[in-house]
């Protein structure tokens, strides 16, 4: 069972971050486990995150001073950097499918498109952007908020990836290869028990903030699954990507305006 969980955390890794990882079996029982260990880059991720804030607080005490929007887009790229973007690359193909307007087969076609059309260019810069002007509004209240989001977000992912409806077949992508290997009573409980410790840690640390950085990411889980059965008859790898990166930016984006306007109301 050890050999089977390291194998796992080390599959995880690899396939999910760019962090170097020893050599690992890509076996099926290998990759029993790996969702227990795919929100753990996300606390990387976050970790990475909240040490950038933290240095963009500190070093103007030391006489060391950068602009604002260097911090800004260096917390932009953090995700980015840590994942290789593999998410972005699902987000940026189901925007390609959803903007073709075509039938399910079809948009399942488009998301195995190694391609980007246009509006995958668009989105993804659109996407950043916003990503940019939510980031720079961050303060030492939402900041802890956001880097706890990371790993929210890939529990998730991880959990639709067990409980949707798959698009595909056994054998035919990431996500209906991970959903057929895994054990998956076991995973769905390690699952579980991150989701609530996640809710109860982030409503601890950010309050209000918190409260409805978790009530965006519930209305985008919501979205994601009826998007995903009304749109392509199930999730895929591409998809689950998709429902991370809007989630992660929602999430974001309910910590800082709540943080704004509960100082404006006195909260």
């Amino acid at each position: 069972m050890a050999g089977y969980l390291w194998n796992s955390f080390k599959i995880a890794f690899a396939m999910y971050s760019r962090i170097p990882m020893p050599r690992a079996e890509w076996e099926k029982k290998n990759t029993s486990f790996v969702m227990c260990f795919f929100p753990l880059i996300g606390g990387v991720t976050g970790l990475v995150t909240w040490f950038v804030f933290f240095l963009k607080e500190w070093l103007p005490g030391k006489g060391i001073v950068f602009d604002d929007f260097f911090f800004t887009v260096l917390l932009v790229l953090i995700p980015i950097v840590i994942t290789g973007g593999i998410h972005m690359d699902g987000f940026m193909d189901t925007q390609d499918a959803l903007a073709s307007w075509q039938s399910k087969e079809k948009r399942l076609e488009i998301l195995k498109d190694s391609h980007a059309g246009a509006f995958a260019v668009l989105s993804c810069s659109v996407y950043l952007q916003i990503y940019a002007g939510v980031y720079s509004a961050l303060t030492k209240n939402s900041v802890k908020v956001v880097a706890l989001s990371f790993l929210l977000s890939r529990t998730l992912s991880g959990l639709s990836v067990l409980l949707f409806p798959q698009a595909r077949k056994e054998g035919e992508g990431l996500a209906a290869s991970f959903s057929a290997s895994a054990e998956k009573k076991t995973v769905k409980i390690v699952l579980g028990i991150y989701l609530i410790v996640l809710c109860a840690v982030i409503i601890t640390v950010g309050g209000h903030i918190g409260f409805f950085s978790i009530a965006a990411a519930a209305l985008i889980y919501i979205y994601y699954y009826r998007t995903s059965i009304n749109k392509f008859g199930g999730i895929t790898g591409d998809l689950a990507g998709y429902f991370l990166q809007l989630c992660e930016l929602s999430m974001a984006a309910a910590a800082v305006a709540a943080d704004v306007i509960g100082k404006g109301l006195g909260i």
